[in-house]
Order: C-alpha cells, then sequence, then structure tokens
C-alpha cells in the first residue's frame, strides 16, 4: 500500500474504479446530489421534540445526520468537509424552499426525489458494467458526494 496518498485520495480513488464510463458519471452528477437532497428532506420532516423545535427550526434529524457526516468528513479532509457543509447549506434553504411552495408534503417530495434518483444510479451502474462501490462498503455511501465535490476542487485549483 502506498502510504504517500492520503486516506481520503485512497478513498476517491477506489471510488473512482466503478465510476469510468462518461454517461454513469454524467448520472452521478445528477442522482447524488438528488439522494443527498431526498435523504436530508426525508430526515427533516421527521418530528422532533418542540421544545428542540423551539429553539430553532433548523434544528432537526437532518442537521443532526450533517454534523455526524461532517465529523466524519474532518477526519478525512477539513478542506472538503467544510465544502460539504457549504453544500449542505444550499440544500437545507432549498429543503426550506420545498417545504414552503410544494403541493406535496416534504417527505412526498423528497421520497419521489429518492427512489428516481436510486433508479437513475442503478441505470448508471448498469451503464458502467460494474456494481455500485457501496455494495462492497456502506462508507460509500459518504464518500460519492465527496467525491463530485473533489472535481470542483480540481478545477478551482483547491487543494484538498
Amino acid at each position: 500500500m502506498d502510504t504517500t496518498v492520503s486516506p481520503v485520495q485512497r478513498l476517491l480513488d477506489e471510488y473512482a474504479e466503478s465510476h469510468q464510463n462518461p454517461t454513469n458519471k454524467l448520472v452521478h452528477w445528477v442522482c447524488v446530489p438528488l439522494i443527498m437532497f431526498a435523504i436530508l428532506g426525508l430526515l427533516w420532516a421527521v418530528p422532533v421534540p418542540a421544545g428542540v423545535r423551539a429553539i430553532s427550526p433548523w434544528l432537526n434529524w437532518a442537521t443532526l445526520a450533517m454534523v455526524l457526516a461532517v465529523g466524519y468528513y474532518v477526519r478525512l479532509s477539513g478542506r472538503l468537509a467544510a465544502g460539504m457543509v457549504l453544500v449542505w447549506l444550499v440544500m437545507a434553504l432549498g429543503l426550506r424552499l420545498v417545504q414552503a411552495q410544494a403541493a406535496l408534503p416534504l417527505w412526498a417530495v423528497c421520497l419521489i426525489v429518492f427512489v428516481l434518483a436510486w433508479i437513475g444510479q442503478f441505470w448508471g451502474h448498469k451503464v458502467e458494467g460494474k456494481k455500485p462501490s457501496f455494495l462492497k462498503d456502506l462508507q460509500f455511501l459518504l464518500i460519492g458526494p465527496l467525491w463530485l465535490l473533489h472535481f470542483v476542487y480540481r478545477r478551482l485549483g483547491w487543494r484538498y
């Protein structure tokens, strides 16, 4: 094993092994953020104790999940973790907007998005001809968003 490669880079490289096909990559650029949005929305919709909601409408199960995931991301790369916080803030604002404007309840919108995005993901892997990484290791469910974000960092010339 090459010890000069950081743990986050090893995970990103391993994830990339089953994401070489351009169509599958494009599917991931669409579906991974949608799945993140849907999961956060489903968690957002789960009721929290009234006392917690009284403190802030932003305190909910989704924000707890975000905090836990950021803890994992910080261990891998503080710079990518900071980027994920920004991504999640944008998603949280989007969730509040959907919650206020959608004709359906937030959980219903997010459930539909979740199912459709996973159909897209599995179709992308069928095109790729390789199984999704998370079937090997569940940790790759958290690596997928970092894999996309690391491309943004590289395009901007930022270290991660």
